[in-house]
């Protein structure tokens, strides 16, 4: 299923309206929505590669734009994760309150600086979420809630991504849930090397159709 008019979404979040764009494959029992890192946007061509393998699994996605354009014009706010966690959660609650997605079981998939906001967003109470997928994320900028995150969570890193991969390692032993690390070795941190990008996209696709049923 490919983009169409209907697909277009305004994600409203505290009055702020913010574009995306929703798909979900017909019987999905879960939706994903994605989180990403700062100075991208919903047009990420590595988020929408892992959307694209995510729905080929039966599960739907929610790409959109964390920050208005004016906002990420600025340097401080791409990297304000408290107001990218606000988003973020009062996207859930924009998708719980549509009849087309009410009934889905939720799933945050992170990358960079959004898997820090995704991690926040999953440890809130109010967002019952059951599934976070971080690609090499900031995962040390979520270290002191990580022991509330109950969703099952998997890390995706590169071998070759230092430090990340270290903060990941150190941040993976403070999950309390269900748990996975999947180290892609020869990878770095965009994930740029020939079948890293689809190893990701796989794991990630794999997860989520697991644990949104």
């Amino acid at each position: 299923m490919g983009a169409n008019d209907n697909s277009i979404v305004t994600v409203t979040v505290d009055d702020v309206e913010l574009e995306g764009e929703l798909l979900i494959p017909e019987g999905a029992s879960g939706l994903v929505l994605f989180a990403h890192g700062s100075g991208s946007s919903r047009h990420s061509p590595r988020n929408n590669f892992v959307a694209e393998r995510v729905r080929a699994r039966g599960v739907g996605t929610l790409l959109f734009d964390l920050l208005t354009e004016a906002e990420d014009e600025t340097y401080e706010t791409r990297f304000d994760i408290s107001l990218l966690t606000d988003r973020l959660v009062g996207a859930t609650k924009w998708v719980r309150g549509r009849d087309d997605t009410a009934d889905l079981k939720i799933g945050y998939f992170g990358s960079s600086t959004g898997s820090a906001a995704a991690l926040r967003g999953a440890a809130r109470p109010e967002t019952d979420i059951d599934a976070v997928v971080s690609r090499g994320g900031r995962v040390d900028m979520a270290e002191d809630v990580l022991e509330q995150v109950t969703a099952s969570t998997l890390f995706i890193v590169g071998g070759n991504d230092h430090p990340v991969l270290e903060w990941n390692r150190e941040a993976y032993d403070l999950l309390a849930g269900k748990k996975s690390l999947e180290v892609i070795e020869g990878a770095t941190h965009l994930f740029e090397e020939p079948g890293a990008l689809e190893s990701v996209a796989d794991h990630a696709g794999e997860w989520f159709a697991e644990n949104l049923q």
